[in-house]
């Protein structure tokens, strides 16, 4: 997008039916009835993955319903409507964010969404504590430590692996990258 409501210019989120209509819900409750809000493509009982039309039927009308609420500038100022553009967060975790239940604010959601790689220890740490807000029942929002003694297990057993293979990482990375 070009406009200057949205911190990022790309975005690419995978989103459900269901989270459309917790959307619609919580856009038409912010916007206190001040808007009409457009209908997304009705529920279809038999709905299945494997019809082609189907899927692309339910696309143009989710995209219709989206290229709408993004004519309304009332609706653009709207966190909900940035957090399910702009984030992967959860439809739990975008409500708690946007009531700001969380130890991170909506901009930060957005610009920290797809920059998950390559993290020391110290910065895997920061991001568990900062995804566990107060509704999330994620057995690592309890204890992270079994977590992050395992990454550095697998770690530790890579690197073991490629010794016995007798490969170094940087024999690995110039491969992947093209030089030979």
């Amino acid at each position: 997008t070009d406009s200057v409501y949205f911190t990022k210019k790309i975005s690419s989120v995978r989103r459900r039916y269901s989270e459309f209509v917790w959307l619609r819900q919580k856009l038409q409750a912010n916007s206190m009835l001040m808007v009409q809000l457009p209908q997304l493509p009705p529920k279809n009982p038999f709905f299945s993955l494997n019809n082609a039309q189907q899927i692309t039927e339910r696309m143009k009308g989710l995209q219709r319903f989206l290229e709408q609420v993004l004519q309304s500038p009332l609706l653009l100022s709207d966190s909900c409507l940035h957090l399910f553009l702009q984030s992967q967060l959860s439809v739990s975790k975008m409500q708690a964010c946007a009531a700001g239940r969380t130890r991170y604010s909506v901009t930060q959601a957005v610009q920290r969404c797809g920059l998950r790689r390559f993290h020391s220890q110290e910065d895997l740490q920061k991001d568990i504590n900062m995804s566990c807000d107060s509704d999330s029942d994620s057995s690592e929002c309890r204890d992270p430590e079994p977590r992050i003694k395992d990454m550095a297990i697998n770690k530790a057993a890579s690197t073991a692996l490629l010794d016995l293979m007798g490969t170094s990482q940087e024999e690995i990375l110039s491969c992947s990258s093209g030089s030979t």
